[in-house]
This record gives structure tokens, sequence and C-alpha cells, in this order.
């Protein structure tokens, strides 16, 4: 064999012995945990309104012939049907239909909307409604369209009901809306708690 031949044999086996030492420097012992989890869900912001005609909404029946004075009640429960407690529940009111009974700020509709601490007691129609509990007021007189009215004294705990009376008064001091007509929408919304620890 020649001197070469032996010096590359001689490296070969010193780089192949090296490598195998190298192997067992880098060897360890390991351990793992038992897996553990947990389960995180998120909350569902939802409300409904009471089943529509019956005396947990009446928002659909309209009034007709209204003179300066009259007032129109309408009862309509609010529930919460979310998982979660709400911070704020507001009001956007529009015409659909719309003429001077909804654009005159003084001389138009006006709502107030107040809640019984029980379902309302109905009479007629034409429609009113006497409290058996303890009434409180939710929105004080106001022009009867706005866009995010905020409602107050309203119960946001989730699975919660308010039994709400919304009333429109034509004023008795108006000389406009002769033969006019309005239609108006009714849409509450509800913002979700504020972030908290869980």
């Amino acid at each position: 064999m020649t001197t070469l031949r032996k010096l590359i044999l001689s490296v070969a086996l010193v780089g192949a012995a090296a490598g195998i030492a190298g192997l067992g420097t880098f060897a360890t012992f390991t351990s793992s945990t038992t897996p553990v989890s947990h389960t995180i869900s998120s909350g569902t912001v939802s409300i409904a309104l009471g089943a529509t005609g019956a005396a947990t909404n009446r928002l659909n029946i309209g009034a007709s012939g209204i003179v300066p004075g009259d007032t129109i009640q309408r009862s309509v429960d609010l529930i919460n049907t979310s998982t979660v407690n709400l911070a704020s529940i507001t009001l956007t009111t529009n015409a659909t239909t719309s003429s001077v009974l909804d654009t005159d700020a003084a001389g138009g509709l006006q709502m107030t909307i107040d809640k019984c601490s029980q379902a309302w007691t109905e009479s007629g129609p034409p429609y009113t409604y006497t409290c058996g509990g303890t009434t409180t007021s939710v929105l004080a007189s106001r022009r009867v369209i706005g866009t995010d009215i905020s409602l107050s004294n309203l119960t946001l705990n989730a699975a919660a009901t308010d039994h709400l009376r919304v009333t429109l008064t034509f004023p008795s001091s108006s000389t406009v809306g002769q033969g006019a007509t309005s239609v108006i929408e009714y849409t509450f919304t509800a913002t979700q708690r504020g972030a908290a620890a869980q």
C-alpha cells in the first residue's frame, strides 16, 4: 500500500471516530408533563322582540285619523337572548314613509318609552296599558325620529326581558300634519359588556 493511501485511510478512520464521539456528546435525558387543556368559548350578543301581533309586540299596529292631542300606545317586550351581559341598548327610528308627522321637530310626533317591572295590562283596541308593578322611564319625551338614541334603566343581564310601552303623542298645539302619513321603523341595537379578566 502506498503511503498516500495509508494516509487517506487513516484520516477517514479518525473522522468516523470523531463523528461517533460527537453523537455521544449531544445525547440528553428528556421529560414531558401529562397533557392538560381547558375549553374557551366566546359569548353571543343577541336581542329580540316579543311575538308580533300579541301584547308582547304591538309595534306593527298602526293608527289612523289622529288629531292634535291624541296618543298612541304600543307595548313591546325587549328580550336579551345573549349569553353575556350588555353594556347598553340604543334605539334608532327611521321613517320609511316620511311626512311632516316625523320631520317637524316640534309639531310632529313625540315619543316616550316606559318600562313596567311586570307585563303590562293591556286594554283595547285602541290600546292602552297600565302597570301593576313599578313604572320606570326608559326614554324621556323627544321627537320620534333619531339615531342611536340612548335608553336608560333597562335590564342588561343575559336572559332578561324588559316590558316596554312606547307612547307617541301628536302635540295638542300642533298646526301641521293634516292628511299626512308616516311609517315609523324601530331598530334596537345591543352592545356587549366591557372587556374583563376571565
